[in-house]
């Protein structure tokens, strides 16, 4: 086999790597089925909390206009928390009423390879004077895809949020690409050598005879 396939195997292997780092570098948080999200901190309190909320988002998916809000604004392992959900008509602002069912989902490095990436259901609400309210409790720190989803006017509508549960993960995307990227520079590099040596070796054998 000519050395000139490894070295193409070598400049394939980091263009490859090159690709898979700037994929997920630049890889976006999951989006909802929406037309547009909008994620800020929110520092207005809860209806029925003198806690505030970690973030708000706001989405207008089909007829309806939704906003989430996560209380406390640090949720941590083990301790209670809400999740409020606001619908209603962009046509004429009137609420929404019916069921939203909660789900949850892993979102961490750990989902990429389908570990804890099933969907759990956490609750179904109707409207309670204007919301629907779900409360959570979580064992495990990490972070996790919320979805909240509906049926209207006989379509489904879902929408997706992050959060996050406990102090943020020391390992994130970057450094897996980049420890993925090493692995596949110094797997190119041992083939490499172990081809030159195997052609050094032949070569002195030929000579030899």
């Amino acid at each position: 086999m000519p050395r000139s396939f490894f070295e193409t195997l070598a400049r394939s292997g980091l263009l490859f790597g090159a690709i898979i780092t700037l994929a997920l570098c630049m890889l976006p948080a999951k989006t909802a089925g929406a037309h547009h999200i909008l994620g800020r901190p929110a520092y207005n309190l809860g209806e029925d909390s003198n806690t505030p909320s970690s973030l708000q988002t706001e989405v207008r998916i089909g007829g309806f206009d939704v906003t989430t809000m996560v209380f406390p604004a640090f949720p941590q392992p083990e301790s209670p928390g809400r999740i409020s959900v606001y619908v209603t008509r962009v046509a004429d602002g009137s609420l929404f009423d019916g069921v939203v069912a909660f789900t949850v989902r892993d979102d961490s490095w750990r989902a990429w390879f389908g570990f804890g990436a099933e969907e759990l259901k956490i609750g179904a609400q109707r409207l309670d004077d204007g919301v629907f309210r779900q409360s959570f409790h979580f064992h495990e720190a990490g972070d996790y895809i919320v979805s909240a989803a509906f049926q209207a006017d006989g379509e489904p509508h879902v929408i997706d949020f992050p959060l996050r549960v406990g102090p943020p993960s020391s390992v994130r995307p970057i450094g897996i690409a980049l420890a993925f990227l090493a692995t596949l520079l110094l797997t190119v590099s041992i083939i490499q050598r172990r081809r030159a040596m195997t052609g050094k070796i032949r070569g002195a054998r030929e000579g030899q005879s």
